[in-house]
């Protein structure tokens, strides 16, 4: 019995052994080495993916998992501790600040872009701009027929609303603007995702869709080029070609509630105020210092991860990091 012991206590020791000196030739997680989960709101996909794959060839040890859902989805998660770092539409709202400290969690916030929402409509339409208060009546459903809107050949076509979800930043942010946090009218509809909404607005003549800027790009050249050309040129140009939007279906320009006449969302126009659909893109990271995820929110704030967000028909942000600690 007492060899049987000893033969049982040498085998548990050689393979906790085995086991440690495995563990010890395992890249451990650093701020640019592992693998973090982290979450976005859907609408900024486009933008992400070429942030993510900049960083992971310039730390090749690095993995960065994102998960796309809407950013209802996204706080809960952060607050159930199932991620350290979201990226959505606003800042943390203090009660929601004072819900972490709760939890002992430190925290990082930060504006990283101004995105605009984008109005666009089929190519068949022919109507020349929509001012805020024909979008708030089309909203509301005070109008469903594009007649009622302005003269034009589609006069008897039903108007149809399409948002990318119905808990996302884009159906949040127009129930705010237009809505004061109301109802949408029975004429809207949530089609999954912003390239479901392109492809219905792309495919029917009386829909309207509503997506962020980066979503229609139409030459996101520097997307295309390959990763280790793409990198050199972040790191020595700072110019920016200008970006045109796509023609496979037509951006509306849209009047604000004080201009003679209706812009586009063009960089220019998002940086001067004239486009009145503008919003905020913020970087949340409740990670300790050292990990991936905090990582891969400096690499976002930096340099060369605002260098890729101009690169994207919208505007970088620069606005200083709040860090909370929780002692």
């Amino acid at each position: 019995m007492r060899t049987a012991n000893t033969i049982l206590t040498l085998t548990v020791l050689l393979a906790t052994m085995l086991l440690t000196s495995c563990g010890d030739r395992r890249p451990k997680s650093t701020s640019t080495r592992g693998i973090a989960k982290i979450m976005c709101e859907e609408s900024f996909q486009s933008v992400l993916e070429q942030e993510i794959a900049v960083f992971e060839y310039q730390y090749p040890e690095a993995s960065i998992m994102p998960e796309y859902i809407n950013e209802h989805d996204a706080l809960d998660s952060l607050f159930q501790n199932k991620v350290d770092l979201i990226i959505i539409t606003h800042d943390l709202t203090p009660e929601q600040k004072k819900s972490l400290k709760k939890l002992n969690r430190g925290y990082r916030t930060k504006m990283i872009a101004v995105d605009a929402i984008a109005v666009i409509v089929n190519k068949q339409n022919d109507i020349d701009e929509l001012s805020m208060d024909d979008l708030r009546d089309i909203f509301t459903g005070k109008v469903k027929r594009w007649g009622e809107v302005f003269p034009t050949k589609l006069k008897n076509d039903s108007i149809k609303v399409m948002f990318d979800g119905s808990g996302t930043g884009t159906v949040h942010y127009i129930k705010e603007k237009f809505l004061g946090g109301g109802k949408l009218g029975p004429n809207v509809y949530a089609r999954g995702s912003s390239q479901d909404v392109f492809d219905a607005v792309e495919q029917y003549k009386n829909v309207i869709g509503f997506i962020g800027v980066s979503w229609i790009t139409s030459d996101l050249k520097s997307a295309e080029i390959p990763i280790a050309q793409k990198y050199e040129e972040l790191k020595t140009k700072n110019e920016v070609s200008v970006i045109d939007f796509t023609d496979r279906i037509k951006v509306m320009p849209v009047r604000g509630d004080d201009m003679v006449q209706g812009v586009k969302p063009y960089q220019a126009h998002i940086n001067s105020g004239d486009y009145p659909l503008v919003r905020t893109i913020w970087a949340i990271d409740a990670s300790y210092n050292g990990m991936l995820d905090h990582g891969f929110f400096t690499f976002l704030t930096g340099v060369i991860g605002q260098k890729i967000i101009l690169q994207t028909g919208i505007l970088p942000a620069a606005e200083p990091v709040r860090y909370v600690e929780v002692q």
